[in-house]
């Protein structure tokens, strides 16, 4: 086909004439969306990374050893690279109490302080819920 008439082409359906193999006699080209053909590329080879979000819950009566459990799982979602939401949930009358688990997750933070910021700080939200985002600091 005549380079003319490819270009037109490719205009008419609103793509892009990408030359293929230009050492051939004559070049091989083809209509394609561009942008969409790099995106699937560099999805493909792995360029985009992918981050998870780990989640501890906890209630405003978690006993110290149950803290600790948590708190060392927590640590070792950091370490390996996750961010961690952890959750107060409410039953019953400890809704009446959010200090109580906001204590307890100021508490959570204070002891990951060294190997974790707080992304996003204790609130209350919808519900009998209250969380915090922390996420691993820069080596």
């Amino acid at each position: 086909m005549d380079l003319a008439q490819a270009f037109e082409l490719a205009e008419e359906q609103d793509l892009n004439l990408v030359e293929l193999n230009p050492n051939s006699d004559p070049p091989t080209c083809k209509l394609m969306d561009y942008g969409k053909f790099k995106y699937n590329s560099s999805k493909k080879q792995g360029k985009t990374k992918v981050l998870k979000r780990k989640e501890v819950k906890m209630r405003p009566k978690t006993e110290i050893h149950d803290f600790e459990v948590k708190l060392k799982n927590a640590r070792r979602f950091l370490e390996a690279g996750h961010k961690v939401l952890v959750t107060m949930v409410f039953r019953g009358r400890e809704q009446r109490h959010p200090e109580l688990g906001l204590v307890l997750l100021n508490r959570f933070s204070e002891a990951l302080d060294e190997i974790a910021k707080v992304e996003r700080p204790p609130a209350k939200e919808a519900g009998n819920r209250m969380s915090m985002l922390l996420s691993g600091k820069a080596r």
